[in-house]
């Protein structure tokens, strides 16, 4: 029976290194390639079938569909609890990095680089979802390698649930392609943010002043250049970094237990759910004090970064569902990311144009504190979640150059021009305000 989750391109790309010194070859293999041998479902194409008998399939098919509705169950609640932990890092990292004097002011940039660093990683990584490692040295009477024999006993490691949580939940939801997009759009219109003043008395969502803008629309350009190519560059940087890591720290690398997979799976579920009531009920109990813009204060992370987490595993899911139905239907452009990346983009820049509307354009939007609140969760924690740059450098990598400019071209010219005209709307007609709860 095939699984589902082949469509996953973080589970299906070839590992960003393909080749090594130690073991040099001529073949390239690419996504292209992988997904070419499956139907428009997903699914093997396969070779030839070998007659059964109708009782014993009926029998296999239950035993296979009861197993892999519990493997869903597992996968969803680890989405859901990587989802939490991917933008609560994401958040922090952007905080970190936004301060007077940094050599780069684009906040997320640093979250997309790590994020695409640990994809390099797990991609690359042979040894830590192996419950028993191999011993070149023996072969058995047949002739096969240690190293054979212990994949034929190991499940790959896309079928684990930990792997895809790691990866499409965990790495997914602390890179953001919707941001990225966002801030190439703030460099249009010189308004991206500046870190002035004291630290940490700053605030991620402050206009800059005039003395710190563009002098003209020849600058925005280069601003315009200079985040395209660090965002991307950088990122794809920090998934061969990744990659080379888990090379150089394989023959120390740790193999999880089976038993310890097992133990979890179960486990998450009821972490999973538990996390998420938790958040929602602190979202309604806890008392509102104030306003405070600066970016370690109390009020940034009661109320908006809890809306956040509560809209996070809607984003992480729908992008999970998105790749699985989608991604295999064109071999050389992967669709269910393409899709979810601009669809979260979309929804960023409508978000974006009600929070930073006048109050008598949005009353019902931004207008109110808790309806600004509201609209920052959704930016950051559904369309953060939904976006996702690790896995867009990872399908970079692993198509051919052609399709791989093609692909990347396309998505960030389409999520561009989203923005282009929900934001630059409003932007060119009756100009943008400070979010009302993020005012001084």
């Amino acid at each position: 029976m095939s699984n589902p989750q082949t469509n996953l391109d973080e589970v299906v790309a070839p590992a960003p290194i393909l080749t090594s010194p130690e073991k040099p070859s001529d073949h390239q293999d690419y996504l292209d390639n992988r997904n070419a041998n499956e139907d428009r479902e997903g699914h093997p194409i396969p070779e030839e079938e070998e007659h059964v008998p109708r009782d014993q399939v009926s029998n296999v098919q239950s035993g296979h569909h009861a197993s892999d509705t519990w493997r869903t169950v597992y996968i969803v609640s680890h989405l859901i609890f990587f989802s939490f932990l991917g933008t609560l890092l994401r958040i922090a990292v952007e905080c970190l990095t936004f301060y007077p004097g940094a050599p780069i002011a684009t906040s997320v940039l640093w979250a997309n680089v790590g994020g695409s660093m640990v994809m390099g990683f797990l991609s690359e990584d042979k040894n830590l979802f192996l419950s028993k490692k191999p011993d070149p040295k023996k072969t058995d009477e047949e002739g096969n390698s240690a190293l054979q024999r212990v994949e034929a006993q190991n499940p790959p490691k896309k079928t684990i649930p930990l792997y895809i949580g790691l990866t499409t939940g965990f790495c997914g939801s602390f890179t953001s392609f919707s941001t990225f997009i966002r801030d190439i759009f703030l460099a249009t219109i010189n308004s991206l943010p500046v870190p002035l003043g004291q630290y940490p008395a700053i605030s991620l969502f402050s206009s800059p002043p005039a003395t710190a803008r563009a002098p003209s629309g020849g600058f925005t350009f280069m601003a315009i250049l200079a985040v395209l190519f660090t965002e991307i560059g950088l990122s794809l940087i920090g998934l061969f970094l990744g990659a080379h890591l888990a090379i150089g720290v394989s023959p120390w690398t740790p193999s999880l237990p089976r038993k310890f997979l097992s133990i979890l799976n179960p486990l998450m579920v009821i972490l999973a759910i538990l996390s998420w009531v938790a958040v929602i009920c602190l979202v309604i109990l806890l008392p509102d004090y104030g306003q405070d813009s600066t970016i370690w204060g109390a009020e940034l992370w009661r109320d908006p970064v809890l809306f956040s987490l509560v809209f996070s595993p809607l984003g992480c899911l729908a992008r999970f569902f998105l790749s699985l139905k989608l991604n295999a239907r064109i071999a050389s452009f992967p669709l269910g990311t393409f899709v979810a990346n601009v669809a979260g983009t979309m929804v960023l820049g409508m978000a974006y144009s009600l929070q930073h509307a006048s109050i008598s354009v949005s009353t019902y939007g931004g207008g109110s504190i808790i309806g600004c609140q509201v609209l920052q969760g959704i930016m950051d924690g559904f369309c953060g979640c939904l976006t996702t740059v690790s896995t867009w450098v990872l399908e970079l990598s692993g198509l051919r150059r052609r399709h791989a400019y093609t692909y990347g071209a396309i998505s960030v010219v389409v999520a561009y021009c989203a923005l282009v005209v929900e934001i630059g709307s409003l932007k060119w007609s009756i100009g943008l305000t400070t979010p009302v709860c993020f005012a001084e």
